[in-house]
């Protein structure tokens, strides 16, 4: 399991509330190329599949997760850590946030889908366990990009 840096003992894990998408969606288009729409968060918070967690520094939220709990999979969807807060351990206490209660809830493994030029996050989720299974041929439309599938099998 990865080590927590200093940051990441100051970090708090809360469920994730329409009063914090304005931060969430801040982060969101800073992160990624092609970023989910408000509406997209707003349907998460509904979705009774859906858990969605943020990290806050003090009140400050520093980044957050969003998962599917389905058929014994947990399977992670949207990840991100504002750019001034990340190699600090946050992306790492969210990941364990949502993967330890699955495993310990007997789901039988975590899937996601990365970019091969996100060599940051790719080497996180190795430290976790996940492993390459496979790919998705042009996934990302932005880049033509294909996604690298990843798992973690928990048994």
């Amino acid at each position: 399991m990865p080590s927590s840096s200093d940051t990441s003992r100051d970090v708090t894990i809360e469920v994730m509330a329409e009063s914090d998408l304005d931060s969430v969606e801040a982060i969101e288009r800073d992160t990624f190329p092609v970023p989910w729409p408000r509406e997209s968060f707003r349907y998460e918070l509904k979705n009774p599949r859906a858990q969605n967690l943020v990290a806050r520094i003090g009140t400050a939220i520093v980044g957050y997760v969003c998962v599917w709990l389905v058929a014994g999979e947990l399977k992670i969807n949207n990840v991100a850590v504002r750019r001034d807060c990340r190699g600090r351990g946050v992306g790492a206490r969210l990941l364990e946030a949502v993967i330890e209660p699955a495993r310990s809830q007997g789901f039988v493994e975590a899937n996601l889908e990365v970019r091969p030029s996100n060599l940051e996050a790719r080497a996180l989720y190795e430290r976790f366990g996940f492993r390459e299974v496979g790919r998705r041929k042009r996934y990302y439309p932005d880049s033509g990009e294909d996604a690298i599938l990843m798992t973690l099998h928990f048994r």
